[in-house]
């Protein structure tokens, strides 16, 4: 329920006294507004709650107030709060008999109740009450999807009319009905019919409200199927407009219908949509909405530890099919240990998301090694069906899903620069980083930049690469540079000069040093 006056009086903190209007304190509270405008009307929307001081009213003038009470009540304000022991020590007798002629609730606040107390109070209440409501219907959600996967339309329609405290009916694209729940609502949806076929005309998707002859049903029409032209359509009657948790229910029947009867897609290519949904709502940051959409079909996968898996096809025969390859594999390993996984198709990608340490991640890592050995035998033709390209992500969960994509795509990268069919992200963290340097951009940046300096040496007029090289490696330690290099400090000061002179840069800048150390050590690793 959201917030009403009734319970904002009886909000022990508030400490507030009603002082007109006792009869109607049971009206929702849609907002706590403060305003000291004479006509504060022109910025109401209806429902709030008006918070004043009489900065600028003459609250003692009652012709004055009845016009402002007046007013008030046109615009839909449900109730006005009144601070004593600012500007007036009580409520001045002029508002309270205007507000009671008018039947506007008037409470009195307290000079120790800041007005943001009050705001607070109506701003948390209606949190409350969407987050009930939330809730609710991310648990409709939950069922209808486990009623729609166990027991197909009917199960589900018969779910969503417990949610919406009405009955439901499925139509099929002439417009026959199909399924109704409960039973006797059959006559109901029948006459219908009309109403369904002409909304089927309207581009899709299409939906009405409608009512029903001889009864208070309100009715809502909404199209089912993904194509231009719909398969199927539902129909909702209900005694009063639905509420937020049954809106979400309705929603979530239309979805899952939506994929149950639609001819041309297989149950595989359905639930890849929910598993599409899944995902982004897990990379989008929301794991428990993610949750409440998988219901049963990927639940158990969100609740452990779990690897994302992201796949790219380097074929160029178009026939050819690396990524199904991959997803058949990863999920026939699933389906024999009984596991859950989740595989979304991504254009030239393939996204796989799997339990931590299960056969999906063992299924992926045997395929990528095969692949693997067939490229590095000799003998052996590699085809296009095997060029693939894979990162996985270190273990994460369901909050964390996007940095474990993060980290696959990473691994993915490193992997297609490496000729790599798969790499792994634990990988790149551990060890080195010198191998990193190995890169054909990082060896080129280094022979550009040493590039005069070996031109030099090559002339036999000293060995500044060398002497670079030893003074990098003491941290500019002259002594300790010159001795592994056998030559005096001197000589070593005057070969550093020269560096500089030929690079046209500062040693003693830290990225210039930077910058030197690690183009030394890409040309070592040749």
């Amino acid at each position: 329920m959201p917030p009403t006056l009734a319970s904002l009086v009886h909000h022990s903190a508030l400490k507030l006294t009603v002082r007109a209007g006792e009869d109607r304190l049971d009206v929702p509270v849609r907002w706590a507004h403060v305003s000291e405008l004479a006509d504060p009307v022109p910025y109401m929307e209806g429902g709030e709650l008006l918070l004043i001081t009489a900065l600028k009213l003459d609250a003692e003038d009652p012709e004055a107030m009845r016009r402002y009470v007046k007013r008030l009540v046109g615009a839909g304000v449900v109730g006005l709060g009144f601070a004593v022991g600012v500007n007036y020590d009580e409520i001045p007798g002029a508002l309270v008999d205007a507000a009671e002629q008018e039947g506007l609730p008037l409470l009195e606040v307290p000079r120790r109740t800041p007005f943001l107390a009050i705001s607070k109070a109506v701003s948390a209440a209606i949190a409350a009450d969407q987050y009930r409501a939330v809730t609710a219907g991310f648990a409709a959600q939950r069922e209808l999807t486990r009623q729609a996967l166990s027991t197909g339309p009917e199960g589900l329609l018969g779910a969503l009319a417990a949610q919406v405290d009405g009955w439901a009916a499925l139509y099929d694209a002439s417009g026959a009905v199909v399924a109704t729940a409960p039973e006797w609502a059959g006559r109901r949806a029948a006459r219908l019919t009309a109403d369904v076929e002409r909304l089927r005309d309207r581009p899709a998707p299409a939906s009405s409200v409608v009512g029903l002859p001889d009864h208070d049903d309100r009715v809502e029409l909404h199209t089912l199927g993904t194509g231009r032209r719909p398969r199927a359509a539902l129909a909702v009657g209900t005694a009063a407009a639905l509420g937020t948790a049954e809106r979400y229910a309705v929603h979530s029947a239309i979805a899952l219908l939506t994929l149950t009867t639609e001819r041309s897609r297989s149950l595989q290519a359905a639930e890849q949509r929910v598993g599409a949904a899944v995902l982004r709502m897990l990379l989008a940051g929301h794991p428990d909405h993610a949750r409440a959409v998988a219901g049963d079909l990927y639940g158990g996968l969100l609740d452990a530890p779990f690897r994302v898996i992201v796949a790219a096809s380097l074929a160029t025969d178009a026939g050819a099919d690396p990524l199904g390859a991959l997803a058949e594999s990863v999920e026939s390993a699933a389906a024999r240990s009984g596991e859950a996984v989740l595989v979304v198709p991504e254009g030239e990608r393939l996204v796989v998301l799997a339990a931590d340490e299960g056969a999906a991640v063992a299924a992926c890592t045997e395929h990528a090694a095969a692949l693997e050995a067939a490229r590095s035998a000799p003998e052996q033709t590699v085809g296009d069906e095997d060029e693939l390209v894979a990162g996985m992500s270190a273990p994460a969960g369901p909050i964390a899903a996007a940095a474990a994509y993060k980290q696959a795509e990473q691994a993915l990268s490193v992997a297609r620069r490496r000729g790599r069919v798969m790499v792994e992200h634990e990988q790149l963290a551990a060890g080195s980083v010198l191998p990193l340097l190995a890169d054909d951009a990082v060896k080129a940046f280094a022979d550009g930049l040493l590039r005069a300096l070996h031109e030099h040496d090559a002339t036999g007029r000293g060995d500044l690469v060398a002497s670079l090289r030893a003074w990098l490696s003491r941290h500019g330690q002259w002594d300790a540079a010159a001795a592994d290099l056998g030559v005096h400090r001197h000589t070593l000061r005057y070969r550093m000069r020269r560096v500089e002179e030929i690079l046209g840069r500062s040693l003693d800048d830290p990225d210039v040093r930077m910058e030197l150390w690690l183009a030394l050590k890409a040309t070592s690793t040749e």
